[in-house]
C-alpha cells in the first residue's frame, strides 16, 4: 500500500475584499476562494508530487462544494472526509499596501469544529505522517478530540506527526489558555513549525531560541521558526540551530505564504528519508537540515510571488533550480 500524507483540519472559504473604487471608504466587493492553512498544505504536498488525503468536515452548502471541487482537482483523497450539515468557516481577508494579509473569521457552530471520535478514527490506513495544526486545532468542541487522537497516534509510535499552531490572536481567547493548548499539541507532535509572530503572541518578550528549546522538551525533535523575509531556523535535539536566509523575491502578497512553508517542509522530510519516527535521527546532519530549510523557504517564496494561496509544483521548483 502506497504510504499516504494526511492532513488533519478546516476547509474554509476565504473572501477577499478588493475595493471597488479609489477612495478605501467606498464599498468593497468580496471573491470566493477555497483556504484555511489545512487544506492549503493538502495541495502544496499533492502540487509536489505526494499522495496527500484530507481529513475535514465538509459542508453541504454552496461552499462545500467549492471546497470539494477545490480539493479533486488539487488531487486530493477525500475518502476519510465527512458530509457536514453545519455551514462552512468563513474568513474576510484583506491585503494591506504591502502585501501582507489580515483575517477575520465566522466561526460560530460551523461544520469544521464538530468532530466525533467515529470520524477522526477514519485516518487512513497507509498514513505514513498526520499534520494537524491552526484552528481545528484549538477551537472546541472538535480540539479536545483532535489532540486525543494525536496523543494516542504518538504512543503507538507509527506515524510521523506535525504541528503548525498558525496563531489566531482574535479567535484564540484566554491567552494562557491558548498557550496549555498549543503545548498539549506541540507535545504530541515530532515536527512543529511556527512564525516569530506566532511565538511573539504565544511567550512575549521571550527569545526565540528558548521558545525551540522549551518545545524540544516537551516532546518536539524538530522545531522550525519561520522569519519572514528574514529565513527560517530550524532547532532540533541533537546539533546547533540551523538559520537559513530568505529568498529575494517580488512581492505580491503573504496568503498562504506559511501554509507552502509548510508543504516544502515535510515534502522534503519525507523525500529525505525522514517519513517515521524511527528515523527522526537523521535530524542530526546539518546538510540535510540545510535542504529541507531552503527547499521549504524556495517553495514559500514563490507562493508570495504571486496572488493568493497558490503554491508551486515540483515542475515549478525544478525549473528555478534548473535556471
Amino acid at each position: 500500500m502506497h504510504p499516504v500524507l494526511t492532513v488533519l483540519g478546516e476547509c474554509l472559504i476565504d473572501l477577499v475584499a478588493t475595493p471597488v473604487g479609489d477612495r478605501p471608504d467606498e464599498p468593497r466587493s468580496f471573491s470566493a476562494y477555497p483556504g484555511g492553512s489545512p487544506l492549503n498544505i493538502a495541495v502544496g504536498l499533492s502540487r509536489l508530487g505526494h499522495s496527500t488525503a484530507m481529513m475535514a468536515r465538509l459542508s453541504n452548502d454552496a461552499f462545500g462544494t467549492i471546497l470539494r471541487d477545490h480539493a479533486g482537482r488539487s488531487g486530493l483523497d477525500l475518502s476519510a472526509a465527512v458530509s457536514a450539515n453545519e455551514p462552512t468557516t468563513l474568513a474576510i481577508v484583506t491585503v494591506d499596501e504591502q502585501g501582507k494579509a489580515a483575517y477575520d473569521f465566522y466561526v460560530t457552530e460551523t461544520a469544521d469544529w464538530q468532530w466525533s471520535r467515529a470520524e477522526l478514527d477514519a485516518v487512513p490506513a497507509s498514513t505514513s505522517l498526520l499534520h494537524c495544526g491552526s484552528l481545528a486545532a484549538w477551537t472546541q468542541p472538535g480540539a479536545g478530540l483532535i489532540g486525543e487522537l494525536c496523543g494516542r497516534l504518538r504512543a503507538a509510535g507509527r506515524i510521523l506527526l506535525s504541528y503548525d499552531p498558525n496563531v489566531r490572536p482574535r479567535l484564540m481567547g484566554d491567552h494562557d489558555a491558548a498557550v496549555m493548548l498549543v503545548e498539549k499539541s506541540v507535545a504530541t507532535s515530532h515536527v512543529v513549525k511556527a512564525s516569530d509572530e506566532d511565538i511573539d503572541w504565544l511567550y512575549p518578550g521571550s527569545a526565540l531560541a528558548d521558545v525551540a528549546q522549551r518545545w524540544l522538551d516537551l516532546g518536539a525533535h524538530l522545531v522550525v521558526v519561520t522569519q519572514g523575509p528574514d529565513g527560517a531556523t530550524a532547532f532540533r535535539r541533537s546539533g546547533a540551530p540551523i538559520h537559513r536566509p530568505g529568498r529575494p523575491i517580488t512581492l505580491v502578497d503573504t496568503v498562504g505564504a506559511g501554509d507552502a512553508f509548510m508543504s516544502g517542509l515535510l515534502s522534503t522530510l519525507v523525500n529525505l528519508g525522514i517519513d517515521a519516527p524511527a528515523r527522526l535521527d537523521s535530524l542530526a546532519d546539518d546538510d540535510l537540515v540545510v535542504r529541507v530549510l531552503d527547499r521549504a523557504i524556495t517553495v514559500s517564496a514563490i507562493t508570495c510571488e504571486r496572488a493568493g494561496a497558490n503554491p508551486p509544483s515540483q515542475s515549478e521548483i525544478d525549473a528555478l533550480a534548473g535556471g
